[in-house]
């Protein structure tokens, strides 16, 4: 699926499913939300602290992805209700990266 449509789908499924689009505002909060639940896993599964005991038998590189499409869906949400267009934004994105970022990360600095 492409990042189109991906945002086609999403918005067909909040027109036909979701009653309609929450503000932007609310879907920043959301956008937060989910960003902290991806985190809590991230930091369980990769950094250094432990699992909850109600967490220790979910699989948490499944709870992860959840996360992370949950994080997509809100993003998808937002970029529908402000009229961007996604792919274009990460065309640009790819270019302005690669203008500025070619050799940063491959070159050592003799400062």
């Amino acid at each position: 699926m492409t990042i189109s449509e991906a945002q086609q789908k999403v918005d067909h499924w909040i027109r036909t499913y979701g009653g309609g689009y929450f503000s932007e505002l609310t879907n920043l909060g959301v956008l937060t939300e989910e960003v902290g639940e991806m985190a809590r896993w991230i930091v369980r599964e990769y950094g250094d602290q432990s699992f909850k005991p109600s967490e220790r038998n979910t699989d948490a590189k499944a709870a992860i992805k959840d996360e992370m499409s949950d994080i997509l869906w809100v993003l998808l949400c937002l970029a529908n209700q402000m009229d961007i267009d996604l792919t274009s934004g990460l065309e640009e994105n790819f270019k302005k990266k690669t203008d500025r970022d070619m050799d940063r990360h491959r070159s050592t600095n003799s400062d």
